[in-house]
């Protein structure tokens, strides 16, 4: 059980972000609009959890994807969406905040 939920929140493996960024992972942020609005990583896209099964063409398949959100938690379901649906690169980067310290 515990290996599943680090799973779904991508904290089995460790996977270096800031190189991922580096390499030109796009970032989705998956807040509402007024939560991105309010803060955000620069050069993120902005899909809300709601909008996102309708959103697949703004997010390129060929590169790694990270999700985040406020917490990690809309973000780890964001992933779960985005693998169901066809994109096999795709990372939890957890809440906002921390991933931005982590990338830079």
């Amino acid at each position: 059980m515990i290996q599943l939920l680090k799973n779904i929140l991508n904290k089995g493996t460790e996977v270096d972000l800031k190189e991922l960024v580096q390499n030109g992972a796009q970032i989705i942020d998956v807040r509402s609009k007024e939560e991105f609005q309010a803060g955000h990583i620069r050069n993120a896209v902005n899909i809300p959890l709601q909008n996102l099964t309708n959103s697949f063409f703004e997010i390129k398949n060929e590169k790694p994807v990270i999700t985040c959100c406020a917490s990690g938690i809309r973000s780890a379901s964001a992933k779960s969406i985005l693998k169901s649906n066809g994109f096999s690169n795709v990372y939890n980067g957890g809440g906002w905040t921390s991933l931005k310290h982590k990338i830079l």
